[in-house]
């Protein structure tokens, strides 16, 4: 996070106080928050994205999109130099015979996207030669509809299972959150919330965290996963609070995704 983006943080601060409303999100490099443990094969177009800048080290989500494109967030490729990316294996750590690895330094940011503002949150990868596809190993569908509120939606990924552990999640998780309005969204993050972003809520406290950042938003349209979102934000009180998670709506953007994949 630059200097300016502390400052627009601080100063989004200051303004949403005077308005009773003192909750701002941050575009942390973001275990799911009362997550449950994957079962092999259930997500079989996760991808665990270890990225490498000039100067930085971190870890991103990803979706795949066909044997040669990657989905995430615009944060996750932004100034990359390399990309390890994991496909196959809900596992970080264990060996696992369904793991592939595979690295690449080919990325595209959307033109518009502000890592101040995080508009436009959403970038590709390209991987050097084309993945096999098996059971393990299958890309997610392209949305039909745009996403409608108060819908069931499944989010996953391995970031931090809390605010108090920074390690990632060893074991990729999931969980099953609401789709909120806008409006709604606002309330807790004002008028920075754009119809091109959708928030989530679960139950209580659960949701995104830092390392989940790109890692896609699912839902069941028929007997087919289709990605909704991809992870943009989360609220600055930290993932253990109940303010949403913030993602990037995948509907707006199909005719880029197209234009620059060809799927």
């Amino acid at each position: 996070m630059n200097f300016f983006h502390i400052i627009l943080h601080f100063f989004l601060f200051f303004i949403l106080l005077l308005e009773d409303q003192a909750k701002i999100p941050t575009a942390q490099p973001g275990r799911i928050i009362g997550g449950d443990d994957a079962v092999i094969g259930q997500f079989p177009f996760a991808a665990a994205i270890h990225v490498q800048t000039s100067d930085s080290k971190f870890f991103c989500g990803g979706a795949i999109l066909s044997r040669e494109w990657i989905l995430t967030a615009g944060l996750c490729v932004y100034k990359a130099v390399l990309f390890t990316i994991q496909l196959g294996s809900n596992d970080l750590a264990t060996s696992d015979g369904n793991r592939v690895i595979v690295a690449t330094s080919d990325w595209v940011v959307h033109p518009d996207f502000n890592p101040d503002t995080i508009e436009h949150d959403i970038g590709l990868i390209k991987l050097r030669m084309p993945i096999i596809y098996n059971v393990f190993i299958q890309p997610i569908n392209m949305p039909t509809v745009v996403l409608s509120e108060n819908s069931s939606v499944t989010i996953l990924g391995w970031g931090q299972t809390s605010d108090s552990d920074p390690q990632l999640s060893e074991s990729l998780q999931f969980q099953k959150v609401s789709i909120l309005s806008n409006e709604e969204c606002r309330l807790y993050y004002g008028n920075q919330i754009t119809e091109n972003m959708v928030c989530v809520e679960g139950n209580y406290n659960e949701g995104t965290c830092i390392g989940d950042n790109g890692s896609p938003l699912a839902q069941y349209l028929s007997l087919y996963k289709w990605v909704g979102g991809v992870a943009s934000f989360i609220s600055a009180n930290g993932c253990e609070s109940t303010e949403p998670s913030g993602f990037t709506r995948i509907f707006p953007y199909i005719d880029w995704i197209k234009n620059i994949t060809d799927i």
